[in-house]
């Protein structure tokens, strides 16, 4: 397994990954073993990849088994979700510090194959991302939908992500979290 930071020959199996696991795609009983919400456009992938913002794994034969975005709040603002997020900063702390536009960035959504789940690969792909983005900010926040509980567990038991947050947006339940990027998760 190799994780590296995304490419523009990478969009073509980062969208097919994408359509193998987005919500609207899954069955009830499908979306039990995790899922995506927001579906990514071939544009949006080509800004992420120009700001250093996507990594991915592949396999031995070079499919692309999982993907992690990562970025700045302006390029999420795009999405509703995230303004809303963002609109919440002033009332949150992690670790003693405020969290702002400033010190935090927007991590996920990360997918990873069914085939792949549960074999250490989130720590792989977690760890990539960590690296590259620790150099600019102090503190990751992400939000999960409070019905993927695999998603959950997954942050907080095998990465050790903190829940900071609960909100309502488009009739669902989120939980924010956040994370301290000068941990190592390996």
């Amino acid at each position: 397994m190799k994780t590296r930071l995304g490419a523009v020959t990478d969009i073509k199996g980062i969208l097919s990954l994408q359509e193998k696991n987005l919500f609207s795609n899954l069955s009830e009983k499908e979306r039990k073993t995790g899922f995506v919400t927001t579906p990514f456009t071939t544009n949006q992938i080509e800004e992420i990849i120009k700001q250093n913002g996507i990594f991915i794994a592949e396999n031995d034969d070079n499919v692309i088994v999982a993907y992690a975005f990562a970025g700045n709040w302006k390029y999420f603002e795009q999405w509703e979700i995230f303004n809303v997020m963002v609109s919440r900063f002033p009332e949150l702390s992690f670790d003693g510090h405020q969290i702002s536009t400033e010190n935090s960035f927007q991590y996920g959504p990360v997918c990873i194959d069914k085939e792949y789940r549960g074999k250490g690969l989130l720590n792989l792909i977690f760890e990539e991302m960590r690296v590259e983005f620790v150099k600019k900010y102090p503190i990751s926040i992400t939000f999960i939908n409070k019905v993927n509980v695999i998603s959950e567990k997954a942050h907080t038991k095998k990465l050790g992500w903190k829940i900071i947050d609960e909100f309502e947006f488009n009739n669902n339940t989120y939980i924010g979290l956040a994370f301290d990027m000068k941990k190592s998760v390996l």
